[in-house]
């Protein structure tokens, strides 16, 4: 699932593979930008920018990608095999050769945007208008957590959960990392982030960055620190929690118009929480312990 630090490991593989190389091919599959062509333009750079993309190509224009949930960027040498799923689902394709600049530089490679939700071609200068909205970006140089926690703290009433995924309080954090985030404060997705304990407050954004951070190099996901058991709730429904046993809960979280997975323990975690679905065997285990 693309958060933060996927999309900063494919700004790095695409930057790696792009920056400073001229373009021979460029295919952009929607209907938008169906005539555009952007040969014989160098790269310039490819930068994250929360969970967007920013390719900046010469001439002042920028290519503007989200990965949303299923999106990807892959990138292939030439004459390989392109694995990244079924033609029907690219958006576009980006092809470079080594400039004149860089006659040592790596051979031609081409990147393949796939099933990307969002794809836009804007001018450089006007890049505000696609990213401006954001908040601090937990792996960007404009990272600053007091202004984070002062965006989060904005509505005091709204769930946790949700005020770390709204992208205008700051940058970067999904399903994933809200869920393992709100394990570690030891409170349920559903608090009102006005209620979080105070000791808790001040430390959510730095242990969010901490997270993203750490995770931005590797190529799994680990927020436990423990080989084979690398998350502590997010994917685990009705498995054992990690640190007390109990068996981890699932259920949508959001306004009702974009619901989102959410995990946690009922045990571990403090603070309210959607009652079990009537039937199942922890609704079994709510009646029992209300009734006796």
């Amino acid at each position: 699932m693309p958060e933060g630090d996927t999309v900063w490991q494919t700004a790095k593989r695409l930057h790696t593979a792009l920056a400073g190389n001229t373009l021979t091919r460029t295919d952009f599959r929607v209907p938008k930008y169906a005539t555009v062509d952007l040969t014989g333009r160098t790269v310039l750079d490819v930068t994250p920018r929360g969970k967007h993309l920013l390719t900046r190509i010469e001439g002042g224009l920028t290519l503007h990608s989200h990965l949303g949930m299923e999106g990807s960027w892959k990138v292939y040498a030439d004459q390989q095999r392109w694995t990244g799923g079924p033609a029907h689902q690219i958006r576009v394709i980006l092809t470079t050769a080594p400039g004149a600049q860089a006659p040592d530089a790596p051979p031609a490679r081409t990147a393949v945007g796939y099933r990307l939700p969002v794809l836009d071609l804007l001018r450089t200068s006007e890049e505000h208008n696609a990213v401006g909205h954001l908040g601090p970006d937990l792996l960007g140089p404009d990272w600053d957590p007091d202004r984070a926690l002062a965006n989060l703290l904005t509505d005091p009433a709204r769930p946790i959960g949700e005020a770390l995924l709204d992208q205008r309080h700051l940058a970067g954090i999904g399903n994933v990392y809200k869920s393992e985030l709100c394990f570690l404060l030891r409170v349920t997705p559903w608090l009102p982030i006005g209620a979080l304990p105070a000791e808790h407050t001040a430390q959510l954004p730095v242990l969010a960055k901490k997270l993203l951070e750490a995770n931005r190099d590797r190529p799994v996901r680990s927020t436990t620190g423990r080989r084979g058991q690398d998350l502590f709730v997010y994917g685990r429904a009705r498995r054992p929690c990690l640190r007390c046993t109990t068996p981890i809960r699932a259920a949508d979280q959001g306004d009702g118009s974009r619901e989102r997975p959410t995990y946690w323990c009922p045990a571990c975690q403090a603070g309210p929480a959607p009652s079990p679905a009537p039937g199942t065997a922890s609704h079994r285990r709510t009646q029992h312990r209300t009734t006796n």
